[in-house]
C-alpha cells in the first residue's frame, strides 16, 4: 500500500515498524537468500495482512511490542505464495519490477519461497502459542490446496462461480482471516470473538480478491503493478470471465475455449475477449458484491467495543473496494 494515500497515511508509523521488522528478520548465511528476499519483500507491497494483524491486536487489547515482529509472519507467507505462484504462471513482472523467477530462475524462486515459509513458521514458534502455530499450519495447507484447485481449473471454461469462490477463499481469504484470528489468540479473546475475527477476515479477503480480479480487466499496468489481462493469458477463469461466458451461447463458449485453451489465440483475440468481458462481465455487479462483503465484514465487528482501532479496521476494509492497485 502507498503510505501517501490519505486512507493509509495515518498508519505510516505502523507500516514503518512493520518494514523495519521485515528487514531485521530477513537474515541468512547465504547471501543470495537475502538478496532474493530483499527484492521480493522490501521492494514494495501493500503490507495489508500485517497491518490488519496489528490493528486486530490493538482492537482486542493486545499491546505487546512483539506484535510487530509477529506481524511479519503474514507478509512472509504471502510473499512465499507469490514466489511459487509466479513460477507456476511464468510471470515476468511483480510489483512493477521483474519477478524473482525472471531474474534468478524458477529453481531459486521456489527455494526462496520455501525459505520464507519456514522463516514464518519459525517466528510463529517463538510466540509460544500452540493455537497460533496450528492456525498458521492449517492456513498454509489450505492455501496450497487452493493453488492446486486453481491449477486444476486452468483453461477450464466450465468453471462455476462456486468453484471460483472455493479457490479464492482458500488462496487469498484464509491468510487474511488467519491474521485476524491469530491476533485474537494472542489477546486470549473468547471463542465467540475468534469466530467473528475469522469471518471478518474471510469477508475482507473475498472482497480483496474480487477487486484484484476486477482490476485485472480494468486497470493499467503502471498502476496495477503487473500486466493487465494476466489472468486471462495464464488460463485463469475468474469471476469477470465467468459472468461474460454466461451471456454467450454454448457453441460460442466452446469455440472460445478451444481457441484460448489451444494456445492459438492471437493478440487481437485477447483484446477482443478482454473487451467482451468489460462489456458483459457484469463488472459493476462484481464491485457491488465486493462492497457487500466489506459491509458484512464491517458489521461483524460490532461484537467488539467501539475504539479507534475498530474504526480503523472498518475504514481499511472499505478501502479495499476503492483501491486501484
Amino acid at each position: 500500500m502507498n503510505p501517501e494515500d490519505p486512507v493509509l497515511g495515518k498508519h505510516a508509523p505502523l507500516l514503518r515498524r512493520i518494514n523495519e521488522e521485515l528487514e531485521r528478520a530477513l537474515s541468512s548465511r547465504v547471501g543470495l537468500v537475502e538478496e532474493m528476499g530483499s527484492h521480493t519483500l522490501l521492494g514494495g507491497g501493500k503490507r495489508f495482512r500485517p497491518l490488519v494483524f496489528i490493528l486486530c491486536c490493538r482492537m482486542c487489547g493486545y499491546q505487546e511490542e512483539d506484535s510487530y515482529r509477529l506481524s511479519t509472519i503474514f507478509e512472509y507467507i504471502h510473499a512465499a505464495s507469490l514466489l511459487h505462484d509466479d513460477v507456476l504462471d511464468n510471470a515476468e513482472v511483480r510489483r512493477k519490477r521483474p519477478s524473482a523467477n525472471n531474474i534468478w530462475g524458477n529453481h531459486a524462486a521456489v527455494l526462496e519461497g520455501d525459505f520464507l515459509f519456514t522463516k514464518a513458521l519459525s517466528l510463529a514458534v517463538s510466540s509460544g502459542n500452540l493455537a497460533f502455530l496450528k492456525t498458521l499450519t492449517d492456513t498454509t495447507a489450505r492455501m496450497t490446496e487452493g493453488q492446486i484447485l486453481e491449477l486444476m481449473r486452468t483453461n477450464d471454461w466450465s468453471t462455476t462461480r462456486e468453484q471460483y469462490m472455493e479457490i479464492i477463499t482458500a488462496k487469498t481469504a484464509t491468510l487474511i482471516s488467519a491474521a485476524c484470528v491469530c491476533a485474537g489468540l494472542l489477546a486470549q479473546v473468547d471463542e465467540g470473538a475468534l469466530a467473528v475475527l475469522e469471518r471478518f477476515g474471510l469477508d475482507m479477503g473475498i472482497a480483496f480478491q474480487y477487486m484484484d480480479d476486477l482490476l485485472d480487466y480494468t486497470s493499467r499496468q503502471e498502476i496495477f503493478g503487473k500486466p493487465v489481462g494476466k489472468d486471462l493469458r495464464e488460463g485463469k477463469v475468474t469471476l469477470p470471465l465467468i459472468n461474460a461466458l454466461e451471456t454467450l451461447d454454448p457453441r460460442e463458449r466452446e469455440r472460445l475455449a478451444g481457441l484460448f485453451g489451444s494456445g492459438r489465440a492471437s493478440e487481437e483475440d485477447y483484446r477482443t475477449l478482454t473487451e467482451l468481458v468489460r462489456e458483459r462481465g457484469a463488472l459493476d455487479q462484481i464491485l457491488r458484491e465486493a462492497a457487500s462483503f466489506v459491509n458484512r465484514a464491517a458489521a461483524s465487528l460490532q461484537r467488539f467495543p467501539d475504539s479507534y482501532h475498530r474504526r480503523d479496521l472498518v475504514e481499511l476494509s472499505r478501502y479495499i473496494v476503492e483501491r486501484r492497485y
